[in-house]
């Protein structure tokens, strides 16, 4: 979520222009979908905002969370980087441990049980905080290899993106990695996938510097639609914020709140072409 792409070169974009040649009797495809054909268009889902919330324009938002009215939000940066609570409501702060200055916080996750804890990445470190909640109180720290963007939980495992194609599941009392998912959009691998939330059987992803959402099956990790929050911000607004980044479910609306990092509003928005879990 922090990289830069290099630019191409004239020959390489030349290169890449040139279509690769098929052996004899090959359909031509390079994707196994069975019939040499390429998969369907993702659809693409518009939003409605409802309501908004003031939102601190110093918060370097890397993961949100939603739980009974209280909002959870991981914020990155070196030197800048937090674990904050606040109510929905009327927006007063609850609870906030600032990290040790060599830490870049990044996504969370909640795990319930006999007591409830709170998974928070670290960018390179290798390390994961585990907090209590209310108040916030260290537990532990985990390691893992590789970078740490984003985080959700799916009642067993938690699901870790990397800004790879590639989603982790691990353990959620290790980290150590159990399985891993590729996740695609027309048959080629997604990059930048980053802030994560699960609802029911649909992973909703921030891209990494856009302003869309992709909404992966993940079960097969095929990208089914994409969520278009572009235009949430005036002119004036987005010249002083970062890139959207930031998504919580809010189960008993049915609807989603979504941030970015220094954005002035947090917003709630309806998502009409997605139908909530029955029972939210």
């Amino acid at each position: 979520m922090h990289k830069t792409l290099p630019a191409l070169g004239l020959l390489s974009l030349a290169l890449l222009l040139v279509p690769a040649c098929a052996p004899a009797g090959s359909s031509g495809s390079s994707r196994n979908d069975g019939a040499g054909q390429r998969p369907p268009e993702p659809e693409r889902w518009l939003i409605e905002v409802l309501d908004r919330r003031a939102h601190d324009t110093a918060a370097y938002t890397q993961g949100l969370l939603w739980r009974d009215g209280v909002i959870y939000e991981s914020t990155g940066s070196y030197g800048a980087s937090s674990l904050r609570s606040w109510r929905w409501d009327d927006g007063s702060e609850l609870d906030r441990v600032d990290l040790d200055r060599d830490l870049f916080g990044e996504g969370i996750a909640l795990v319930p049980g006999a007591e409830e804890r709170l998974i928070q990445l670290t960018w390179r470190r290798g390390m994961a905080l585990v907090w209590t909640l209310e108040p916030f109180a260290e537990l532990g720290r985990m390691r893992f290899t590789g970078e740490g963007w984003g985080l959700a939980y799916d009642g067993s495992e938690l699901i870790m993106s990397d800004g790879t194609p590639v989603l982790t599941f691990r353990d959620p009392e290790t980290l150590e990695v159990r399985r891993r998912l590729r996740v695609t959009r027309n048959g080629m691998p997604l990059d930048d996938v980053n802030e994560l939330e699960l609802v029911d059987d649909r992973l909703f992803a921030n891209l990494f510097g856009s302003d869309e959402i992709a909404v992966i099956d993940v079960e097969a990790g095929s990208v089914v639609a994409v969520v278009d929050a572009s235009g949430l911000l005036t002119a004036e607004e987005a010249e002083e914020a970062d890139v959207l980044n930031g998504i919580a479910y809010r189960p008993d609306t049915g609807t989603f709140l979504l941030t970015g990092k220094y954005w002035p509003w947090v917003f709630e928005v309806r998502i009409p072409g997605y139908d909530p879990p029955p029972g939210d």
